[in-house]
């Protein structure tokens, strides 16, 4: 874990990068469609079209809005945190990771990281190396 003058200040709350996290999570578990076209309801299809990635998906429009609506540097740690996950660098080189993230920036930072698989375990990751987890943050909302 890096000593707490190491670690650098996120613009985005842990919590919000943790809502993130679970709805990443209910996105990724979503599997290929089966039936682009289900005429029946939920209940006689088995729910299947429940956990199928369909194209107007709530789990993903929510995700992506809760993406949009973070601000430029929320979206910037939100990038640079998931690079860390995925190893692409460390603590040590966060100023380097997000001067690149800053440079990446684009009104499409949520389709970029919908792109990406194992999002959840990226952000996750991330958070872990500086020194944050998802289950302090439920703790403290208690």
């Amino acid at each position: 874990m890096p000593r707490a003058a190491d670690v650098p200040t996120l613009s985005i709350s842990p919590e919000s990068v943790c809502y993130l996290i679970i709805k990443a999570r209910a996105f990724d578990a979503k599997d290929a469609v089966t039936d682009p076209d289900p005429g029946s309801d939920g209940p006689d299809d088995g729910m299947r079209a429940v956990l199928e990635d369909h194209a107007d998906d709530p789990v993903l429009q929510e995700l992506a809005s809760a993406i949009a609506v973070l601000n430029e540097d929320q979206q910037i740690d939100l990038v640079t945190l998931a690079w860390l996950g995925r190893g692409d660098g460390d603590v040590g080189n966060w100023d380097e990771l997000r001067e690149e993230a800053t440079r990446a920036h684009n009104r499409r930072t949520a389709q970029y990281l919908l792109g990406m698989p194992l999002l959840g375990d990226y952000l996750e990751e991330g958070l872990s190396q500086l020194g944050h987890s998802c289950e302090d943050v439920e703790m403290n909302r208690l």
